[in-house]
């Protein structure tokens, strides 16, 4: 009897184990197959050119976007292709960083450029790869693959660029002006100062383009001028732009600070900037300062996207007022009796009446309406090909973002907001962001000289 209740015993030991290591094995598979749906995932990188390539001969800039969400991307290597010959252009990798979570970058935008003239490849037709990996362990290990095949042509040879005019002088804030020629589709054009790049336009007559260039007001003369014309395979050509240099007398002038000022103005700018902290003084060294160049990286940036036509014509409209500040006056600023700052007047001040009526002075399309720190409120009008007009420390603004303004049209009133002492309007030209004086523009005579005439006789 009681050997047969050991067997009992022994066999639901063994029924027990037996259980036990099938659950056990059934866990594994489990895991297994979790691990291999993390690790052998089927899902390809995906490949967004941004960009259409056609030709390749010199440096060509390619912008792509490359996205995996799964195992992260590995490589991006660009081959090109040409019979039996293949050279390749870029590799980049990217080292594993985890196993069981993405391994690598899930998304790169970047712009690659490529130099196919280094590559050897002759002229003719050829064929641009673009492959992307992931981390995957699917395909052998190498990961999932997008293999992207873009038929090419190589030329090497670079445009022809013929100069048709050229500003004969050009000083510190004063305005330039380019007409050239360029003997196929061009791909980047217009005119470089040092490193400073000044796109041109197409002025809707064969093969003629026009770029508008200038100097900021502190300009030393320039060590090297040249207009450039690059074709869309990425060959280009360069021709010196020869003008006469113009030093300009530097104006100084002295502006007390006083408590009072301090009390009026500060409250103002807390409402904007609440990171402000210290004494009255060092807020307004914090506006005047930091503000300041935060203004400029956003006035650069409503300028950039330009409209590629003229829309503008004539001179540009001044305001009615007599004049208070000029441009490129280098102020210093002072407080009880100490100098606490210095900057740079980029525009001309013009007074009148209180809340006088504010128009547009040339025709042109609104790209910034609003608070503007030391501008206070603020427009800015793109004339298009780069050119256009800030108009700042506004009571009101009664205009738009994206609104096409006529020129003499009412888009505010004058006032005292921003660092503004009294009702006044703050007027500015910019070419490409680039503040300039505005007596030229305002001179019906300069713009028939520099720029009528010459595009009448094109």
């Amino acid at each position: 009897m009681a050997k047969h209740i050991r067997l009992r015993s022994s066999s639901r030991r063994g029924g027990f184990f037996k259980t036990f290591f099938l659950a056990l094995a059934s866990l594994a598979a489990v895991a297994l197959v979790v691990v291999a749906f993390l690790l052998f995932e089927f899902e390809k990188p995906t490949l967004v050119l941004e960009k259409e390539i056609k030709y390749l001969g010199g440096k060509v800039e390619l912008p792509l976007r490359v996205t995996d969400q799964k195992s992260g991307i590995s490589s991006i290597v660009i081959t090109l292709k040409q019979g039996e010959k293949t050279e390749q252009l870029l590799e980049k990798t990217f080292p594993r960083q985890a196993w069981f979570k993405p391994a690598g970058p899930a998304s790169i935008s970047e712009k690659v450029v490529i130099d196919a003239q280094k590559a050897g490849i002759k002229e003719g037709q050829a064929e641009l790869l673009i492959s992307v990996r992931d981390f995957s362990l699917n395909g052998l290990f190498k990961g999932n693959e997008t293999l992207q095949r873009i038929p090419v042509t190589m030329d090497t040879k670079p445009p022809k660029v013929t100069i048709a005019h050229a500003q004969r002088a050009i000083h510190p804030g004063g305005s330039g002006i380019v007409l050239y020629t360029i003997s196929e589709p061009p791909g980047k054009h217009g005119v470089m100062i040092d490193t400073t790049f000044f796109p041109g336009f197409p002025l809707g007559k064969k093969d003629a383009y026009i770029c508008y260039f200038a100097l900021p007001w502190d300009a030393k003369q320039p060590e090297k001028m040249r207009v450039i014309g690059n074709d869309e395979a990425g060959n280009e050509t360069s021709l010196p732009l020869i003008t006469t240099f113009k030093k300009e007398l530097t104006k100084r002038d002295s502006i007390n600070l006083s408590e009072l000022f301090l009390q009026q103005k500060i409250p103002e700018f807390e409402q904007h900037y609440p990171e402000m902290k210290g004494t009255l003084v060092e807020k307004y060294l914090y506006v005047n300062n930091q503000v300041r160049q935060s203004n400029a990286q956003t006035i650069a940036q409503a300028c950039s996207a330009t409209d590629s036509q003229q829309l503008w014509a004539d001179r540009f409209l001044r305001m009615f007022g007599s004049g208070r500040a000029g441009y490129a006056d280098q102020r210093t600023y002072m407080y009880n009796g100490t100098a606490i700052d210095t900057q740079t007047h980029l525009g001309v001040d013009i007074a009148s009446l209180e809340r006088a009526e504010i128009r547009a002075a040339n025709r042109g399309k609104v790209v910034f309406a609003t608070y503007l720190g030391i501008y206070g409120n603020a427009v800015i009008i793109d004339h298009g090909q780069g050119i256009a007009s800030l108009y700042s420390h506004l009571s009101s603004i009664d205009t738009t973002v994206g609104t096409l303004v006529e020129k003499d049209q009412p888009i505010g009133h004058s006032g005292a907001t921003g660092m503004a002492g009294g009702d006044h309007l703050h007027f500015s030209m910019l070419v490409h962001g680039i503040f300039v004086t505005p007596i030229e523009w305002w001179d019906q005579h300069w713009i028939d000289v520099n720029i009528k005439s010459v595009l009448n006789a094109l």
